[in-house]
This record gives structure tokens, C-alpha cells and sequence, in this order.
């Protein structure tokens, strides 16, 4: 791309990414620290994704998700995954009026453009499946029609790390519909004391301000598309993707025994899709090195699936992209 080119892009993308900033301001007057999870959300939103998210309860994350649809004025639905939970419960079902002998479609809570699906673990398969589908296919079929999910449509599913009795896990296969899978951690002790400060008492509701509506996050995923990836960087996440597959043949043969499958083509896609979303919340108009590194982690860390010995050696597949990244020549 000519110098010319690459300037007009990365004037495109500091005007068109402005609201970033105003929209982390309103959502830091409800949550504090969760920077990351807050980004995260972000990315899943500018680039047409879904996210993962494991951490114990408490951590403000039903908070984060319902504070960020408030700020880009969108509709959402908080989904409780319980054991007895059915496929209608989510997607809708058809109701018969004995009256006149028709059906009449009754939809149900997926019909949003945030869902939370809170703690999608306790679910059985048949709905875990019927929300997979629907995150793919941003369509359901109830009786025999077919109906369109809205854009922007984003599914944040939580996973609880703990009481794992009684729950079924997400298959690997469907795990790899998340474009990312964030692990959240407790805050540090300066951000809990400021929520010590500000949430300590019996009733508080902060008003958070529409910032964006939800044709300004389509218009953002356009630009976000424009954003330049040079050659290099793309041979970068190639060669990322391709060292968890093949070790061997980038120097790393001490991982040969630790990795079962390596990351998958669609890692490669999320991969360079979330680095243009990352870059764009940087407002900037190109992907470095630096954001292929940031948002690694999350792409990856549920799509390379670790050996039995791996496991004897308590090695994580966060151990494994740790040693990829600091291997993998950077361009």
C-alpha cells in the first residue's frame, strides 16, 4: 500500500474510531478495572465474533456485558443455562390457538443483539446446540420458518471454573465457534478498594448514556475491514497457526508430545480479523506485530488441544502459546 493510502486509512480510522474512548467513559462510570474483558467485548462486537469467559463468580462480568448494550443502545437478554433448560426456552416456539387451528410463532430470548448465556456449561447438548447454531448461522428456524438474527448480534458466554459436578462441557468442536476465550482474574487491591468505596452500599444505580447505536457499530466493522495488514504480519499469524500444527519445523520440538491438535484455519481468520479490530480500538490504521501478540492468547487458547503427557507435565495451552510467541520470529 502507497504512504498516501496508508494515511487516508489511518485518518479514516481515528475519525470513525472516536466513540471508543466516550464509550469506555461511560462504561467505567458502573465498572472498574475489567479493562480487558471490556476490550474484549469490544473486539467481539467490531469483529463479528463471540467470546468465552471463565472466571468465578462475582467479577462483574453480567455487569460489563448489560452496562456495554446500554451504551450502544442495543437490546439485551440475560439467558440462565440450567439443567432443564430446552432448545424452545431459547429459540422460540410455535403456539397453538385451538380457536381457528393455527400456529402462531412465539420468540424466545436469543431474539436480542446481546445475549449473555450465563454459565452455558449447566446446559444440556441440545441447547448448548441450539445457540452454537444460532451464533454460526445469525438465523433460527422455528416450525418451518426461517428468521434473522439483528446486527449486531454477539453472544457472551460464561463458564464457571468451579462446582463442576453436574455440568456438561462444551465439546472442542463447538468451543471453537468462540472467537475468543478470555480467563478473567480477581481485580488488583486498588481497584477493589475503589469498588469497596463506590458499591458498598444498599442501592446504587449509575445512568450509563447511549453513546452509539447499533448502525454505528456496522459502519465501525466496515472500517475495520479497511484497516492494512502488511504481508509480513500476515505470514506472522501463519506462522503462529502453523507451529502449534508442526512444531518441529519451527525449532520448537519439545512441544511434538505436548500438542493433540494444533489451531485450526479458523484460528488463522479470527486471528487477523481480531488484530484489525484491536488496531481500530487503538485508532490506528494498520496491524502491528504488537496486536497479533494482545490478542493471541484469547484466539488461541481454547483452539490447541494438549496431549495426555502435556497434561502429566501440568502444561496448559497457555504454556504452549506462551513458548510459540517467544519462538515465532517477529516481522
Amino acid at each position: 500500500m502507497s504512504y498516501t493510502g496508508l494515511t487516508a486509512i489511518n485518518e479514516k480510522v481515528k475519525q470513525e474510531s472516536a466513540f471508543i474512548s466516550v464509550l469506555r467513559q461511560q462504561i467505567e462510570k458502573v465498572i472498574i478495572g475489567q479493562r480487558y474483558l471490556i476490550d474484549r467485548l469490544l473486539i467481539g462486537l467490531l469483529a463479528n465474533g463471540h467470546v468465552l469467559v471463565e472466571g468465578v463468580p462475582g467479577l462483574a462480568k453480567t455487569l460489563s456485558v448489560k452496562t456495554l448494550a446500554e451504551a450502544i443502545q442495543a437490546k439485551f437478554q440475560r439467558i440462565q443455562f440450567t439443567p432443564d433448560l430446552l432448545p424452545a426456552d431459547l429459540i422460540g416456539t410455535l403456539i397453538y390457538n385451538p380457536k381457528d387451528g393455527t400456529f402462531t410463532t412465539k420468540k424466545g430470548p436469543i431474539f436480542a443483539n446481546i445475549i449473555l448465556a450465563d454459565e452455558i456449561n449447566r446446559a444440556p447438548a441440545k441447547v448448548q446446540s441450539a445457540l452454537l447454531e444460532a451464533m454460526q448461522e445469525r438465523q433460527v428456524t422455528i416450525g418451518e420458518q426461517t428468521f434473522k438474527l439483528e446486527e449486531p448480534f454477539l453472544v457472551m458466554a460464561t463458564q464457571n471454573p468451579i462446582e463442576q459436578e453436574g455440568t456438561y462441557p462444551l465439546p472442542e468442536a463447538q468451543v471453537d465457534r468462540f472467537m475468543l476465550k478470555i480467563n478473567l482474574t480477581y481485580p488488583s487491591r486498588e481497584e477493589e478498594q475503589k469498588i469497596l468505596k463506590e458499591y458498598a452500599v444498599t442501592d446504587k444505580k449509575i445512568e450509563v448514556a447511549a453513546v452509539i447505536g447499533p448502525k454505528d457499530i456496522k459502519r465501525a466493522r466496515q472500517v475495520v475491514n479497511e484497516i492494512y495488514m502488511d504481508e509480513k504480519i500476515e505470514k506472522y499469524i501463519l506462522d503462529i497457526v502453523f507451529a502449534t500444527r508442526k512444531p518441529s519445523d519451527y525449532n520448537l520440538k519439545d512441544l511434538v508430545d505436548l500438542i493433540q491438535y494444533g489451531a485450526s484455519p479458523r484460528a488463522t481468520i479470527y486471528l487477523t480479523v481480531a488484530s484489525k479490530a484491536y488496531a481500530f480500538l487503538q485508532q490506528r490504521g494498520y496491524v502491528t506485530p504488537q496486536d497479533v501478540k494482545s490478542v493471541g492468547p484469547d484466539v488461541l487458547r481454547h483452539r490447541i488441544i494438549v496431549s495426555f503427557e502435556a497434561e502429566a507435565e501440568n502444561k496448559t495451552s497457555e504454556d504452549i502459546i506462551k513458548r510459540v510467541f517467544e519462538e515465532i520470529e517477529v516481522p
